[in-house]
């Protein structure tokens, strides 16, 4: 019931519990979990895997039972998502689709990330090997991390970079993940035109290289649209 519950909590688009049973395959895909982790506890690992193979034909949502998921983990839409055999995620956590929780080696033991209690990870984002993402964290869509995350944080990027800037508690303010790409071309131009500010006065070569510069990227420009 609490799984089912998660489901108002994170998802402003529900209106019934009828809706669940047709449009959440993140929470069949968890509600079969649950029981096939029971039986892989048990002893009764084929029958377990066997369960969770066809959970994925209907859901696309990939999980080993023998991963260790806590109370009121909620996968939204869930098409693509991958857990692995030794993930491990907190409670309170909300996945998007397109996710994987994936190891890096091929060493039995623990090779697969911790999710702790509170975090959000972003449609397309990557977790991989045995790394621990803090509470309340937040991982950016698409983002690929491969390093641990600390608490209350927010990492986007390819590899992910943790970031102070723009932590935003809300599950759903995807919009205000920090750019960190925008940010940096931004550095970029603004530390070139102090340099060719320093510049003019004694290089004014340097300006007419600048300006047929400038030339051929509004060509450019022009031409894109």
């Amino acid at each position: 019931m609490e799984d089912i519950n998660s489901v108002y909590k994170n998802d402003p688009a529900i209106h019934s519990r009828i809706e669940i049973f047709f449009n959440y395959p993140g929470v069949w895909a968890i509600a079969n979990y649950r029981i096939a982790n029971w039986l892989y506890k048990k002893g009764f690992r084929l029958i377990a895997r066997m369960w969770m193979g066809i959970s994925q034909i209907f859901t696309n949502i990939d999980i080993h039972p023998a991963a260790t998921i806590g109370r009121r983990v909620f996968i939204d839409h869930g098409i693509g998502v991958v857990i692995g055999e030794t993930a491990i995620i907190g409670d309170d956590v909300t996945i998007y689709q397109g996710v994987t929780l994936g190891g890096v080696s091929l060493s039995s033991g623990k090779r697969h990330p911790t999710i702790e209690s509170g975090v959000v990870i972003g449609a397309g984002a990557k977790v991989l090997g045995n790394i621990t993402i803090g509470y309340n964290s937040k991982i950016g869509a698409n983002s690929v991390v491969i390093k641990s995350v600390p608490p209350e944080s927010t990492a986007v990027g390819i590899p992910a970079r943790v970031v102070t800037k723009g932590r935003d508690k809300s599950p759903l303010s995807h919009n205000k993940l920090p750019d960190i790409n925008k940010e940096l071309f931004e550095y970029l131009l603004k530390r070139v035109a102090v340099i060719e500010h320093i510049l003019a006065p004694e290089h004014k070569e340097l300006l007419e290289e600048d300006q047929k510069l400038d030339e051929i990227y509004q060509a450019f420009l022009k031409s894109m649209k």
